[in-house]
């Protein structure tokens, strides 16, 4: 089956979303808004999802999106000069629409599983965005079970890694069958890209997440060390570090429970988009235990414990070091 006409649609959706996140970023100090599980949102979240939500509504009526916000906070009386700056900002991309529009299409990402649906991080490490630091618009879609197309859209994200300083803005796509692509977000044409290879020493470095709480770094540094990785590692927010082991910048990408959490169960979408990108790559990625993940289930991993995401040629020996104790 092709997928062409979702891959178009994914693509459009999340460029525009991207460009009101940096709009967002650009004219305003972004405040967060704490949510019920002390998680922080923007008002770029609440307009990423509603952009993204709009455009999969008009080219697919009848798709589920799970996507991580509802506009259950924006619906509250006291929270209406948010809604009128989110409403501001969907226009600002999309013309002139109304804030329930807005809002509808915000609720269209809280869907449950069924055998087709889109995932949805409107902006994947959000307290990245808010220092000024990476965040990605991760979009996924997933058919009986398994992801058949992932877009992520890293506007922070250096084009080459190697010059941090130089332009930034990376735009990685997958479809199951076909290979993973990056350009820039600024335009130009897309190129295929492939994880590193296993003698290339140069980037056999590791990433992880900023936050100490979405891992365990102790035991990831470990498990680094154990696999000939000497380098420290490249902390990032967000699927950003799926796209560093899909283009080769980095061999390893580890998120081992944290010590504080540890039954703890991953969101769909903090993984699905970035999978398919480093599996259609030539990149492999399993839990803690060397299982694929499921996302037939429901909006958490439920079956799965940590994440592993790698070049593939040092997978086993990542296992094998965890299950020997590292």
């Amino acid at each position: 089956m092709s997928y062409e006409q979702e891959k178009q649609v994914a693509i459009e959706a999340a460029l525009a979303a991207a460009k009101l996140c940096e709009k967002v970023r650009t004219e305003r100090v972004p405040e967060s808004i704490e949510k019920s599980d002390k998680s922080p949102v923007t008002v770029a979240d609440f307009g990423s999802q509603a952009v993204i939500c709009r455009a999969i509504a008009a080219a697919f009526p009848n798709d589920l999106v799970i996507g991580e916000e509802n506009a259950a906070e924006l619906r509250q009386p006291t929270m209406a000069n948010q809604l009128a700056q989110v409403t501001s900002y969907v226009q600002s991309v999309v013309g002139d629409v109304t804030s329930d529009d807005v809002l509808n299409w915000i609720d269209r990402g809280n869907s449950e599983i069924g055998e087709r649906y889109w995932t949805l991080d409107p902006i994947d490490g959000t307290k990245g965005f808010l220092r000024q630091d990476q965040y990605a618009v991760a979009l996924a879609l997933v058919e009986l079970g398994e992801v058949k197309l992932g877009v992520l859209a890293c506007p922070a994200l250096p084009v080459d890694l190697d010059r941090p300083d130089g332009e930034k803005g990376v735009l990685f796509v997958a479809v199951r069958g076909e290979g993973a692509t990056m350009m820039p977000l600024s335009g130009g044409e897309a190129q295929p890209i492939r994880v590193t290879a296993a003698d290339d020493v140069a980037n056999m470095r590791f990433v992880e997440s900023v936050e100490s709480g979405h891992g365990d770094h102790g035991r990831q540094d470990a498990i680094a060390k154990a696999v000939g990785i000497t380098a420290s590692s490249l902390r990032m927010d967000s699927q950003a570090k799926y796209g560093a082991v899909a283009s080769g910048r980095a061999a390893l990408y580890l998120r081992l429970p944290s010590p504080k959490t540890p039954d703890y169960r991953e969101k769909i979408w903090d993984h699905a988009a970035g999978t398919i990108v480093v599996e259609e790559a030539g990149g492999r990625v399993t839990d803690m235990y060397g299982k694929p993940l499921n996302f037939s289930l429901s909006a958490k991993l439920v079956e799965n414990q940590g994440v592993i995401v790698s070049s593939g040629a040092i997978h086993d020996t990542v296992l094998a070091a965890l299950s020997s104790g590292g």
